[in-house]
């Protein structure tokens, strides 16, 4: 009886239908999605670069652990108005106080892809974007909050959703804000022999 030979796939360590959204639409097909259960507190005094590579790092572990000699894939998104870390909002309350903060101000999405490979090579990088919000009034706000489109979204919204009205300029990758920053994941996979088939 002949073995089967040992094929490594690609296994995407998040629940985000974003991500994988945003993979399919390269062309790239996770065929395990692998989510892993981690705690995203900020540590005391944590830069919001910093956190976004922890914890990328943290979920690759441990999905990699169960998923040994495949490629696997993860990341993480961070929102910051200056040093302060916009985390999910677990309530109304949260996610207006979120919205109130980004009001007429500029502020940053850090994104943090990291890739290993079969071989136990890990690529990561991190991504910055520059989003300015326009001055919203208080009508907007509450709309947005009814709509409860900020759950599950860091920083408390979705600029593919119906806070693109609220997006006056943007510097830099428009994926990242999504949750994947597709220009840097689509190098890394090509570097690192995933992607045979350049562009």
């Amino acid at each position: 009886m002949t073995e089967r030979k040992f094929v490594p796939h690609l296994v995407l360590a998040s629940a985000s239908t974003r991500r994988l959204q945003l993979l399919n639409q390269i062309g790239i097909i996770p065929k395990v999605i692998d989510p892993s259960e981690i705690d995203e507190t900020p540590n005391k005094g944590e830069f919001p670069k910093n956190l976004a590579k922890r914890l990328a790092q943290k979920k690759m572990n441990i999905v990699a652990q169960r998923n040994i000699g495949h490629w696997i894939i993860s990341a993480d998104t961070i929102v910051a108005c200056g040093r302060r870390i916009l985390q999910k909002p677990v309530n109304r309350f949260q996610a207006k106080e979120n919205l109130s903060l980004l009001s007429g101000r500029r502020h940053r999405v850090i994104g943090c892809v990291c890739v290993l490979g079969p071989s136990g090579v890990l690529t990561s990088r991190c991504v910055t974007t520059t989003v300015l919000f326009k001055r919203l009034h208080n009508e907007e706000v509450d709309f947005y909050i009814e709509n409860e489109e900020w759950r599950d979204k860091a920083g408390g919204y979705a600029i593919q959703g119906h806070a693109a009205c609220f997006v006056q300029s943007i510097n830099g990758s428009y994926s990242n804000i999504v949750g994947l920053p597709l220009f840097e994941t689509y190098r890394i996979l090509s570097g690192m022999g995933f992607i045979k088939n350049k562009i």
